[in-house]
């Protein structure tokens, strides 16, 4: 199980039991609670959930457990679809979300539901990903271009337009950054797999006119270079997205344009 951010000299204590009554297929979530505003450590409450009257996904059963057992759990979550990265939580020790993982994937016995990983916590499963999105915002995420604007639209070769596959399916839920141990020891100025990974969907676009200031903005022993390959970027990502490869690709167009 990954560390997490904990209010400092706090720790983790045994929570409230919620059992479930006359539950046909009961199954049992431990998931993590803290709230700034009782004062109290961090604690794990136990909710046993009958799975016979709940959906199939972890998301189904913290709403189940919101709307009928416990109304102060609190969680971000929105589209329900994986489209929006709302929900994303470390489930059973894996950061993912909570929407698109089945109940039947997580190991036997207990599921162990906690907020994301090295991330400060607003309460409970909220992670605050408020440096996260300044540092999306960092990169300057749209086109850049010192051309006229053309009467509609800047066009693209469906070869450019493939370019970008692998890429623009990001829903920067930082499920891949919270898992990257060079983020947890730098995250203040590493930019992390996410973002490098957005940064490079700029680089890569045909339409963008500002590819040399995008690289002069990432050349930097931090902002790039902190990436060892790890990989844990590529095994947790719930889309199948590969950041680590996007890294790598920027650090060769780096050298190409130091050698030509």
């Amino acid at each position: 199980m990954a560390e997490f951010t904990l209010p400092k000299n706090s720790k983790i204590q045994p929570g409230k039991h919620y059992p479930a009554k006359d539950a046909k297929k009961p199954r049992t979530f431990r998931v993590y609670r803290w709230s700034p505003d009782d004062g109290q450590n961090p604690r794990i409450d136990t909710y046993e959930v009958d799975l016979a009257a709940c959906g199939p996904m972890v998301l189904d059963a913290l709403l189940k457990i919101k709307n009928e057992i416990d109304p102060t759990l609190t969680l971000r979550r929105s589209c329900r679809e994986g489209i929006c990265g709302s929900c994303a939580m470390n489930i059973d020790g894996t950061n993912t979300l909570a929407c698109t993982r089945s109940i039947e994937e997580c190991a036997s016995g207990d599921v162990k539901i906690y907020p994301l990983p090295h991330m400060p916590v607003v309460k409970d499963l909220v992670p605050d990903l408020t440096h996260f999105y300044a540092q999306f915002a960092s990169i300057k995420p749209w086109l850049r271009t010192q051309s006229a604007a053309p009467d509609r639209e800047r066009p693209q070769s469906p070869e450019d337009r493939k370019k970008l596959d692998g890429l623009y399916e990001c829903i920067l839920c930082a499920c891949c950054s919270t898992s990257c141990p060079s983020y947890w020891w730098n995250g203040d100025r590493y930019l992390g797999p996410a973002i490098l990974l957005q940064a490079y969907r700029w680089i890569v676009d045909s339409r963008d006119e500002d590819t040399g200031a995008r690289l002069d903005d990432l050349e930097d022993p931090f902002k790039l270079y902190r990436c060892h390959t790890i990989m844990n970027c590529v095994r947790t990502c719930p889309k199948g997205l590969n950041p680590a490869k996007a890294i790598a690709e920027i650090k060769k167009l780096l050298v190409e344009r130091r050698s030509a």
